[in-house]
């Protein structure tokens, strides 16, 4: 069966300085894909598509291309922001044309609706969201923006600018957004699951939703995105309570050939859950007690892991606290040769902050 013809849209970017962004739009985007300079142009590539960039008098000429409106949008949007942040002085003015141009949705984006919440364990809250096409986020990613309006307010939900970036409302009705696994889909029941670490910090807003959702409530959802279920013989799952959820998930996908080791950190053994697999899983919950969280428990336990045979394919997955990610980072990357495609090491969380960005895996 051939492939589907690619979707495609064009833009006229007028500049003081072309032959700059150009350059600089090149300098950036060559540690995310594959960069092909030309003489009077350039081509930009990666997992979501391509870009053709060409010089003119005055101008940028783009041709942004993707396998669906999606992954169309994804590279309207991140040339538009970039070229944005990029330039000198006032930013330019200008829109895409072709294929979706007259759609000002977000593609990636859902409003969902909470159907339920209630707690898995006592650090641990499940909050059920129903809503149209929630397929959509069954591949693509483990996880999902989770977008909170303000307490009290009519959510007002980002849209799409004529020149691909996303408009995001201000003020009174600025959006709180966070990071989650999506641990869950039933496609029949038209819902997903979203489990969420509780906190005593007042300042947690994702925590304070999720032990406050009710049914009715509205959120939005952006994505998916954020890691996959890698094919191996042999797996290292390993996390703090963040990363319980995805590490949950994964498990759950493994087939019955594959081996897994788990580590997860917790506070005691009242915040355990079962881990339900068809892979031969050895699972290890390593208690930190009155200890605060982001200790050096996972490292140490990784470290003395028996590692598989040369030629067993291997992953592995990790997720806690900034400083512990860099560590066990570092010591996967460096000790044990594990390369970006056969290793995930996300800072889901840091120190003295309540901020819900993940670090990225460098």
């Amino acid at each position: 069966m051939a492939d589907a013809p690619l979707l495609r849209a064009r833009a006229r970017v007028p500049l003081p300085d072309p032959d700059a962004m150009l350059h600089r739009l090149c300098e950036h985007f060559v540690a995310h894909g594959l960069v092909t300079r030309r003489e009077r142009g350039g081509r930009i590539e990666n997992q979501f598509g391509h870009a053709e960039l060409e010089l003119e008098a005055g101008a940028l000429r783009i041709e942004a291309a993707g396998v669906d409106r999606t992954a169309l949008y994804v590279v309207k949007m991140a040339l538009a922001e970039h070229i944005f942040e990029m330039a000198d002085g006032e930013p330019p003015a200008f829109q895409w044309t072709g294929d979706a141009d007259a759609e000002a949705g977000i593609p990636f984006f859902r409003e969902m609706t909470v159907r339920g919440a209630s707690n898995v364990t006592r650090s641990m809250r499940r909050v059920t969201l129903t809503g149209a096409d929630v397929e959509h986020f069954a591949s693509g990613g483990l996880h999902a923006r989770v977008l909170m309006p303000p307490a009290g307010r009519e959510p007002r939900w980002p849209i799409a600018a004529a020149d691909g970036r996303v408009v995001w409302p201000k003020g009174e009705d600025e959006l709180t957004g966070r990071v989650y696994t999506i641990r869950r889909i039933d496609s029949e029941r038209g819902e997903l699951d979203i489990d969420v670490v509780l906190h005593d910090d007042p300042g947690a807003p994702g925590s304070n939703w999720a032990a406050t959702a009710a049914p009715g409530d509205r959120v939005g959802l952006m994505g998916p995105g954020g890691g996959e279920i890698v094919a191996a013989d042999w797996y290292l799952l390993a996390g703090d309570e963040t990363a319980l959820p995805v590490i949950a998930r994964i498990a759950e996908s493994l087939p019955p050939a594959a081996k897994a080791i788990a580590f997860i950190e917790v506070e005691a053994a009242a915040d355990e859950q079962p881990l339900t697999s068809a892979a031969d899983i050895e699972t290890t919950w390593l208690h930190r007690g009155a200890a605060a969280p982001g200790t050096t428990r996972l490292e140490t336990a990784i470290r003395d892991v028996s590692w598989p045979e040369p030629g067993v394919a291997a992953y592995a997955l990790v997720g806690c606290e900034q400083a512990a990610a860099r560590s066990i980072r570092t010591l996967l990357r460096k000790e044990r040769g594990m390369g970006k495609k056969e290793s995930l090491v996300a800072a889901y969380w840091r120190r003295g902050r309540s901020g819900g960005e993940v670090e990225r895996d460098t």
